[in-house]
């Protein structure tokens, strides 16, 4: 097997022969490093942020407006705080470390609690799943003083289980308030009303609205809009339709909240027609679209490639105070990378950096648009400015500019990444091999290059890719990567199931099959 590769790889290439050799266990013929000089800094240090002056001297205060004892009563206040705070953290941290009935423990032996520090226990058991020991503690707490069984009192504890989509222990909690005497309140309806929906219980919920209406309760447009909200989660929109007709035939006409919760609902579906229906609609009462709502929208024309209307709402967006979010970013790069609109994307990424400023991705984004363009005087200011910046060099920059400089056939430059990679301690990805391969077969000898990569461990690490993805939709596979995977779905279902996939595993499986002539 050996001797076969060995003709192979001599067949092709000098430099492409003496470095698959070296791979394959032939000694190296190249033993030093080239030498150039490096595109980006060493330095991985983060600017230091500038340190803000500050003045000591502040305004005098006017002594005929504060009282003769006022230091005394500031800093007796703030010692009360420590210790108020210090006794809570206290508190929850036996709560935490309590099981069974151990908060009704506590609170016997402290005889009671203040108002913040038992609400504080009760959101605490509630998230933790102990909702049983926190109606216990409830109702022992308001037996302690009669004015805490209050309608107050029981809404609050009602929306916690309802907000953790705890509806057993609420209706509990409901039943019991009823017991009492107290009056359920519209918030308390409401909160039951919406928690059963987000469980997709409607039967439940439908009931409770029922309840709620012989109460002689109206609904408001709270009450719809919460509905509207969990039938859009489930993607029950005819019956988002059917609460909309039954929201207005009963009086209770939609308001901003509604509008903006049903375009919120669609956008997310990808019904861009219902969407902007809507949103019409919203725009004839002259109500406000609201920003996340906009967003909304934006993702869902970004999500269907809408390029035109996906620049309009993002534009929309940027003259507002609305937050974009990296996923979301991405995807609207991606649109403009699949549309070849690698213009575009230089402006995407001075929009977003005038709202958040200069982050990685943002670099990518405007790394990505130079080197799609092919643009080496774009790509080399690019650089200066992130030497400037002191950006560390990663993974994902490595590849792009790898890629950059393969399409411009430039050996020396990608010489150089590969160099400022290794300075960098930045270990090679499925892409980079993919680049150095493809290189390789074209004239590049990265003998050197491909020797340091055994030596630091870097062929038997896991095969995977751990670049920004928009590397790979902006430059696609090569060659190389496209040989391994014909390769590798022609394996027998034992091989492929092997745990651990290798560089150096990948690397062989390829040019073993070329050195049998099959490519």
């Amino acid at each position: 097997m050996a001797t076969a590769t060995h003709s192979a790889l001599a067949s092709s290439s000098p430099a492409k022969g003496r470095l698959l050799l070296l791979f394959f266990g032939a000694p190296s013929t190249r033993n030093a490093a080239p030498s150039s000089s490096v595109l980006l800094p060493i330095s991985s240090s983060l600017p230091s942020s500038p340190t803000r002056l500050r003045s000591s001297a502040r305004p005098p205060y006017d002594q005929q407006l504060l009282p003769n004892d006022w230091e005394l009563r500031h800093r007796t206040l703030l010692v009360d705080s420590f210790h108020r705070n210090n006794g809570l953290r206290a508190l929850l941290g036996e709560v935490s470390g309590s099981k069974g009935s151990g908060p009704l423990r506590l609170l016997t032996r402290d005889g009671d609690w203040p108002d913040d520090h038992f609400w504080a226990v009760v959101a605490l058991l509630v998230e933790t799943g102990r909702a049983d020991d926190a109606l216990k503690v409830f109702d022992s707490w308001k037996k302690i003083e009669m004015t805490r069984t209050s309608v107050a009192n029981y809404s609050r504890i009602i929306k916690l289980f309802c907000r953790g989509n705890l509806m057993s222990e609420a209706m509990s909690a409901f039943q019991a308030m009823e017991e009492c005497g107290l009056v359920p309140s519209l918030a308390i309806y409401n909160a039951i009303i919406h928690g059963f929906a987000r469980k997709k219980d409607f039967d439940n919920s439908n009931v409770t609205f029922r309840m709620m209406l012989e109460a002689g309760l109206l609904p408001t447009p709270d009450t719809y809009n919460g509905l509207i909200r969990a039938y859009g989660s489930f993607g029950l929109y005819d019956e988002m339709s059917k609460c909309m007709k039954r929201m207005e035939s009963s009086g209770c006409f939609p308001d901003e909240v509604t509008y903006n919760t049903l375009i919120t609902e669609f956008a997310r579906s990808g019904l861009t027609e219902k969407m902007e229906g809507v949103c019409r609609v919203l725009n004839s009462k002259h109500m406000k679209l609201q920003i996340s709502t906009l967003v909304a929208m934006l993702e869902a024309y970004a999500d269907l490639g809408m390029l035109e209307k996906m620049e309009k709402a993002y534009h929309r967006v940027l003259r507002s105070n609305g937050f974009i979010k990296e996923n979301l970013i991405r995807k609207l790069a991606t649109v403009y990378i699949e549309n070849y609109r690698f213009a575009q994307l230089e402006d995407l990424g001075n929009g977003i950096s005038a709202k958040s400023g200069r982050t990685d991705l943002v670099w990518y984004i405007m790394l990505l648009s130079s080197a799609c363009l092919l643009s080496k005087k774009g790509v080399e200011s690019l650089v200066q400015e992130m030497k400037l910046a002191k950006v560390t060099v990663n993974i994902t920059i490595t590849n792009i500019l790898a890629h950059f400089y393969l399409k411009m056939k430039d050996f020396r430059s990608l010489d150089i990444v590969f160099l400022q990679a290794k300075a960098n301690k930045v270990k090679p990805d499925v892409m980079t091999f993919g680049v150095f391969f493809d290189a390789c077969k074209i004239g590049y000898d990265g003998t050197w290059i491909l020797e340091q990569w055994i030596k630091n461990g870097s062929l038997e690490e896991a095969v995977g890719l751990k670049a920004d993805q928009l590397v790979v939709t902006a430059f696609g596979k090569g060659f190389f990567l496209k040989l391994c995977e014909k390769h590798y779905s022609s394996l027998h279902p034992k091989e492929k199931e092997k745990k651990r996939w290798r560089y150096s595993d990948m690397i062989k499986l390829v040019f073993r099959k070329k050195s049998k002539g099959k490519d």
